[in-house]
C-alpha cells in the first residue's frame, strides 16, 4: 500500500516554520512512513536550509502527486509565493506574508478536499499579519472550519499522556461564561469521542469534562455554570452512548492523570476555556505536543507553538512538536485508509 501523502504548510516566513519543517523532514525514518511536500516560499525554505546546515535540496513541483517521485535527499516544494527580500525579515512579517500564509492553507486544504493528499501539517502563523492581509480569522481552526464548510469543529492538543479539547477556542475571557451553552458542550463531547476513537482506535473512551467555576461551582456560591449547563451536557452525552464524566475540576484533575500514568483515568478531557486545558498540556508536552482539528472531513495537524520570533532565523527552534505532527497525521490517514476498506 502507497504511504499516505502528506502535505506541510510553510507558515509564516519570518518564523520558525521553515526551519523546524527542514530539521524534522532530515530525520532518519520521517520518509518511511509517508510522502510529503511544503505548500510555501522556495526563498524561504533555502534560507531555512542553509541556517540548519542541511544536506537536503529543494526540489519545486506543480502537482501533489509529483512529490513521490522525488529521489530522498530532496524536499518538494509547490511554490505559491516568492516574496522579496524585504518580506522575509526575520521575526518582522508584513501583509505580503499573511497572504502568502493564506494560500499555503486554502491550497493544502483543497486537495485534502478533493483526495490528492490524505492529510495536512501546519506550521505556525502570524494571524495579525493575515489579518492585515484582508483574511479575519483568530487561527488555522477557524479558517480550515470555513473552508471544509462545517460549524461542528473542535480544537483538541495531544500528546502522549493528555488529550484536551475546547469547547470555546480564541476568546477573551470575559466572554467564555456567555459563550458556554449547553448545545456547545455537548458537541464538543461527541466531536471529541469521534476524534479519540479515530485518533487512538479505542472504541469506548472515557472523557473528563471539566467545570468552569472553581470547586465546580460550590453548589452555586461561585457560579451556576455546572448545574445549569454542563451537568446537562454530561447527561444528554452519557444517553447517547458516550462515557463523560465530571463536571472535575482541573485544578485537581491533571494532579490525578499525572499520577495515574500508566493506567490512565481518561482519554481526554474537555476543558471550558483556553488556558484552562492548554497550560496543564503545555507544561508536559510543550516539545512534542500537537494540535488536531476534529470534527473536519480532513486530517489535519500542527505544531502547538507559535513563531518563536526569538529564534527565527538561528536555527535552535525545536522540531520535536513538527515531528510529532507528522506521525500523527501520518498514523491517522493510515488508520484512515484501513477503515474505508473495511
Amino acid at each position: 500500500m502507497d504511504k499516505p501523502l502528506i502535505a506541510i504548510t510553510m507558515g509564516d516566513p519570518c518564523g520558525v516554520g521553515a526551519e523546524i519543517i527542514v530539521k524534522a523532514l532530515q530525520t532518519p525514518g520521517i520518509g518511511d512512513i509517508c510522502s510529503l511536500f511544503v505548500t510555501g516560499d522556495p526563498a524561504a525554505m533555502r534560507r531555512a536550509l542553509q541556517v540548519c546546515g542541511s544536506p537536503l535540496a529543494l526540489q519545486e513541483i506543480e502537482e501533489p502527486g509529483q512529490a513521490r517521485l522525488i529521489p530522498d535527499g530532496s524536499i518538494p516544494i509547490m511554490a505559491l509565493s516568492r516574496l522579496a527580500d524585504g518580506d522575509l525579515e526575520w521575526g518582522k512579517p508584513t501583509s505580503a506574508c499573511g497572504d502568502a500564509v493564506f494560500r499555503y492553507i486554502c491550497t493544502a486544504a483543497r486537495f485534502c478536499l478533493d483526495g490528492q493528499v490524505a492529510a495536512m501539517v501546519t506550521a505556525p502563523i502570524n494571524k495579525e499579519s493575515m489579518h492585515r492581509a484582508g483574511h479575519n480569522y483568530p487561527g488555522h481552526t477557524e479558517l480550515l472550519a470555513e473552508l471544509c464548510g462545517t460549524d461542528d469543529f473542535v480544537m483538541m492538543l495531544a500528546g502522549d499522556l493528555l488529550r484536551v479539547s475546547l469547547v470555546t477556542i480564541h476568546e477573551a475571557l470575559q466572554d467564555v461564561p456567555r459563550l458556554i451553552t449547553l448545545e456547545k458542550v455537548v458537541k464538543t463531547i461527541m466531536v471529541t469521542e469521534e476524534g479519540i476513537r479515530q485518533l487512538t482506535g479505542i472504541k469506548r473512551p472515557r472523557l473528563a469534562v471539566l467545570a468552569l467555576n472553581p470547586h465546580c461551582g460550590e453548589g452555586g456560591m461561585f457560579g451556576r455554570e455546572e448545574q445549569t449547563i454542563i451537568e446537562p451536557a454530561i447527561k444528554k452525552a452519557k444517553d447517547a452512548g458516550i462515557d463523560a464524566f465530571g463536571p472535575l475540576s482541573a485544578d485537581t484533575l491533571f494532579h490525578f492523570i499525572l499520577k495515574n500514568r500508566d493506567a490512565p483515568l481518561y482519554h481526554g478531557v474537555v476543558a471550558m476555556y483556553h488556558d484552562q486545558g492548554l497550560i496543564p498540556l503545555k507544561m508536559i508536552h510543550f516539545d512534542n505536543g500537537v494540535n488536531l482539528t476534529l470534527g473536519l472531513p480532513i486530517i489535519r495537524t500542527s505544531v502547538d507553538h507559535g513563531t518563536a520570533y526569538d529564534l527565527a532565523g538561528t536555527g535552535k527552534a525545536s522540531e520535536s512538536s513538527m515531528l510529532a505532527a507528522i506521525r500523527m497525521a501520518a498514523a491517522m490517514a493510515g488508520r484512515k485508509a484501513i477503515n474505508n476498506k473495511a
